[in-house]
This record gives C-alpha cells, sequence and structure tokens, in this order.
C-alpha cells in the first residue's frame, strides 16, 4: 500500500485490496503492484474492469472501457428490448462491452481491427459473431439493411488533445482507439455516411461522443439522412449521438 501511495495512486487502499485479490502468491503480488507503480493502469494489470455490474475481460494493448459508455450500453439494450430478436452490431467494439451486456437478448455482432481486442471480445460476449475489419468492411453482406442498433464508441479525442490525456491513457492504449483525427470525429462521419445502408428501416445508429462535439456528430448522422438526437447523462459522464432512418427503408450496401 504504502509504495502504490507513494506512486500517487488515489485510492491506494482499495487498489491495495484488489491487487492482494487478484495475486496468487507474495511474487505475483510484488509483480502486479510494481506494473501498478509504474503506471500501468489498474485494470490492465487485474485483468479486468467493472461494467454494467460485470467484470469484463481486459488485456495489454486494448481500450479499457469507461464508466461513461453504460450510457452507449443501456440505450443499445433498451432499444433492442423493444423488438423480436433484434439484431444488433457493435463497432469499434473493443473489448466488446455492448455485446457484453446484450448477450443472450439479441442477434449480436461486433467489428474492430485489432485482434487483440477482439480476443478479449470473445470472452466478454461469447455469445456474439466477431468480426475483424475496418468499419463495414468487417460486416458481412447478409447483414446489409438488418441491422436494428449499431453501436459504436468510436475515438472521438481530437489528435491536437492526445498529448494532453492522462499518461495511463497516452502510454498503455493503442493510439487508434484514442485518436478521432483533427476535429475528433473522422470515424463518426464515416459512421455516419455508411449507416443508412445497414440499417433496417427504423433501425439507430448510437455514437458516443461528448458534449463539445455532439453538433458534430449529429450532423453527420443528418447528412446522411438519420433523425438525430442527443442523450446526456451526468451520472456517468456520458454522451451519445442518435440517429434514426426513417421506416421508408433502408439503402443497399
Amino acid at each position: 500500500m504504502a509504495r502504490l501511495r507513494a506512486a500517487g495512486c488515489v485510492w491506494a487502499e482499495e487498489e491495495a485490496v484488489l491487487l492482494q485479490e487478484a495475486a496468487l502468491s507474495a511474487r505475483e503480488l510484488d509483480d502486479l503492484a510494481a506494473r501498478r507503480v509504474a503506471g500501468e493502469p489498474l485494470e490492465l494489470v487485474l485483468g479486468w474492469v467493472e461494467f454494467l455490474g460485470r467484470r469484463l475481460v481486459v488485456a495489454p494493448g486494448v481500450f479499457v472501457p469507461r464508466r461513461r459508455t453504460e450510457l452507449l450500453a443501456r440505450t443499445a439494450r433498451d432499444l433492442a428490448a423493444h423488438g423480436d430478436r433484434a439484431v444488433v452490431v457493435e463497432m469499434c467494439c473493443g473489448v466488446g462491452p455492448v455485446a457484453a451486456v446484450l448477450e443472450g437478448a439479441a442477434e449480436v455482432h461486433a467489428a474492430d481491427l485489432s485482434a487483440v481486442a477482439l480476443e478479449c471480445a470473445r470472452l466478454n460476449a461469447p455469445g456474439a459473431a466477431l468480426h475483424l475489419g475496418d468499419l463495414y468492411d468487417a460486416l458481412p453482406a447478409a447483414l446489409a439493411g438488418r441491422v436494428d442498433v449499431l453501436a459504436a464508441n468510436a475515438p472521438y479525442v481530437p489528435t491536437g488533445r492526445i498529448a494532453s490525456m492522462p499518461a495511463e491513457a497516452r502510454d498503455h492504449e493503442p493510439r487508434m482507439a484514442l485518436d478521432g483525427g483533427g476535429e475528433g470525429v473522422d470515424l463518426h462521419r464515416r459512421l455516419a455516411a455508411g449507416a443508412p445502408a445497414w440499417l433496417a428501416p427504423g433501425g439507430v445508429l448510437l455514437v458516443e461522443t461528448s458534449p463539445a462535439q455532439a453538433g458534430l456528430t449529429t450532423a453527420a448522422m443528418e447528412q446522411a439522412g438519420l433523425e438525430t438526437e442527443v442523450l446526456v447523462d451526468a451520472d456517468v459522464d456520458g454522451c451519445v449521438a442518435v440517429g434514426r432512418l426513417s421506416r421508408a427503408g433502408a439503402g443497399t450496401a
């Protein structure tokens, strides 16, 4: 505990308990504590992160889900509950927090560029179909026009702000999971532009964003012909842009 406190860990006592629970021996505890003291995020040291009452597997080289993403997951879950075996896709899924929450309640697909992240997603959402690739290129053509809920926590940190992020994220999480381009919404624009070809009539695109960038995210959705709104949950610091395709029909992939 003293080592953690000296290293600047704000919740040193709580972290010490978690590290002790995770270690199988005194030597392993020493190794885990050394990793934490060196600045590695606690979640990566432990190998899990708590998310909506679950422990999700994480590993070095992946993006660690934040509590703010609970708004995205809850919204996707609520929307999926209105349909009969809804088809849900978690794009830019990382370790699959949305897919994990929907496990067993829908036909769930998850896609990401990172094979390491998908291996974690396989453990967190074993019933989901996983797809490796760049955004919609990763999805099977059979999903075109069938997706009821398309949820994404795509990176939205502007490139110029990466250097000012906390070292735990900047130094230990993949750049592609953080960097959203000049205005922070490059991938949001790509997601919005491609969504109508994949959404079912009345289907919904959900994209986690920030209050400062929500206008840019919804503008991209509106340009793609989606009807938009913004959801905010101050309790978890969450912000989600919502774009709904009219029931007149979807496009073609």
